[in-house]
């Protein structure tokens, strides 16, 4: 079952508030969650139906640090699109 804690954070970037005007969210995840998941939590937790959801994997950058090799983690974005009647405030800006 999904969980509201499966969602790492709402992105908000240039982009992503442009098509948040839209009607359309951009969250980011854990790897592990699926799209159905996603609209389970949107379903259960804000009370929203979700018209669509679209996924991508972002694998984690090769960064330095001091000389020191690392990575950063992996995660996954999903775009959720939501009726334009629907607002969830406590994720406006």
């Amino acid at each position: 079952m999904a969980d509201i804690t499966d969602i790492k954070s709402i992105v908000y970037t240039e982009k992503a508030l442009n098509l948040q005007e839209q009607g359309v969210l951009v969250v980011q995840t854990a790897p592990k969650v699926t799209k159905n998941q996603i609209k389970e939590i949107f379903k259960n937790y804000f009370g929203i139906e979700v018209l669509k959801v679209n996924s991508l994997r972002q694998t984690g950058k090769s960064k330095r640090f001091r000389g020191i090799a690392g990575k950063r983690n992996d995660y996954k974005k999903f775009y959720v699109s939501i009726p334009e009647d629907a607002k969830i405030e406590s994720l406006s800006v």
